[in-house]
């Protein structure tokens, strides 16, 4: 149909004329109210929005020469993370000497790990990058 004679017709109908696919050969139009269908498109996208969640990642850090209790405090605090469905960073930085004896560091991490729940997934294992090693948690579902 001519363009002029669908413009007609939607004057007709108090309606607007939408282009929906420019591209198509010939291109594709449609009659309809274009206020309400951004309204029902920003409706649609406001919903969805309101049903995903964001994951934050939290920073648990520890050094290669802590203490037992330190670490049981650490690991509640990354256990109270986990449970709200936020990630754990974990990293150790080595200082000086301590970067020659990295096996201490695997050594702390597996310790922190045990101390937490099963509620948890080690998705990124324990990784040297530079004078850190790190180590991502994600709480399991």
């Amino acid at each position: 149909m001519p363009t002029r004679k669908a413009q007609e017709l939607a004057d007709q109908k108090q309606l607007d004329l939408v282009l929906i696919a420019p591209m198509a050969k010939p291109p594709v139009c449609k009659i309809m109210d274009f206020g309400k269908y951004r309204f029902e498109i920003a409706k649609k996208e406001k919903e969805a929005k309101k049903n995903q969640r964001v994951i934050d990642v939290k920073e648990v850090r520890l050094s290669a020469s802590i203490e037992e209790h330190d670490m049981a405090v650490k690991a509640k605090h990354a256990d109270k993370f986990l449970r709200s469905g936020d990630k754990v960073k974990v990293s150790i930085r080595f200082r000086g000497r301590e970067m020659t004896h990295r096996e201490i560091g695997y050594q702390v991490m597996e310790t922190f790990n045990s101390l937490l729940t099963e509620e948890m997934v080690v998705e990124r294992k324990p990784r040297i990058e530079g004078r850190s090693m790190i180590m991502i948690l994600a709480p399991s579902e």
